[in-house]
């Protein structure tokens, strides 16, 4: 842990809920990613989460916080210097290992590096299901150099409204979506917790349009829900993608 920085008992019951989450999940996590599927969607978010961090992260010292089973830090690797992951579950871990990637047990709010320890500190789809996503934040920023890419359950949006009332998605034969903690943050409140020295510079919203996963596999339809997607995704529709990315640039 660092240094001044403790756990409650409600904060390591969650962790302990989420881990166990996780590590569930983390035997068939990669069943629907890393090109499996023909125009899947989760490619589709892959690579828009990566295209919009390749120009910050390009030859640099990179932090993945929440870095699951590695198949992001492995896209990572084709433009950064040197790529770091961290996860709170061992389960996931194991299959980022396999992959022989440089991996490590931890928690996005007591971060095990030093201060300015990597030039990027990035997040995907895991600071949603942190708590304290203040502390997250302010942990990020110190283990960084110049900038850190993070990325929110967007409130104002249409995957969240699916999301409010559809089904919850399963992640095994006993388990769905609903029993790990979600939050949603709107572009401003995630402006309200940052540090002073943080600034955010620029953004990507990903799934903008898209209704539901599935509908990328619908023949036409798929096609051109993937193209809208890339067309606006950095356009003034940005802010209501329900991924939405923030790059933060940091000012010491």
């Amino acid at each position: 842990m660092v240094e001044g920085q403790h756990t409650t008992g409600d904060d390591a019951s969650a962790q302990a809920a989420t881990r166990q989450y996780y590590d569930e999940f983390a035997a068939r996590y990669d069943d629907k990613r890393g090109g499996r599927v023909p125009g899947g969607y989760h490619d589709l978010l892959d690579e828009l989460e990566m295209g919009f961090l390749e120009p910050y992260a390009r030859g640099g010292e990179v932090l993945e916080v929440g870095c699951g089973t590695g198949l992001l830090m492995q896209r990572m690797e084709a433009f950064a210097e040197r790529v770091t992951g961290l996860d709170l579950s061992p389960g996931m871990l194991e299959k980022a290992r396999e992959r022989g990637l440089d991996v490590v047990e931890g928690t996005a709010t007591a971060l095990p590096f030093a201060d300015q320890s990597f030039d990027v500190a990035c997040s995907f789809k895991v600071l949603a299901h942190v708590d304290d996503l203040g502390a997250a934040l302010h942990e990020m920023v110190r283990v960084s150099r110049r900038w850190v890419v993070a990325e929110f359950y967007n409130p104002y949006s249409l995957r969240t409204l699916v999301k409010r009332y559809g089904p919850a998605g399963a992640i095994s034969d006993r388990t769905n979506e609903s029993a790990v903690h979600t939050r949603y943050d709107a572009p401003d409140d995630v402006r309200r917790l940052l540090p002073p020295e943080a600034t955010i510079v620029a953004q990507r919203g990903v799934r903008i349009l898209t209704p539901v996963a599935g509908a990328l596999r619908w023949p036409i339809a798929g096609t051109l829900f993937r193209e809208a997607e890339r067309r606006l995704c950095d356009g003034p529709l940005a802010r209501f993608g329900g991924f939405w990315i923030a790059a933060i640039r940091i000012d010491r």
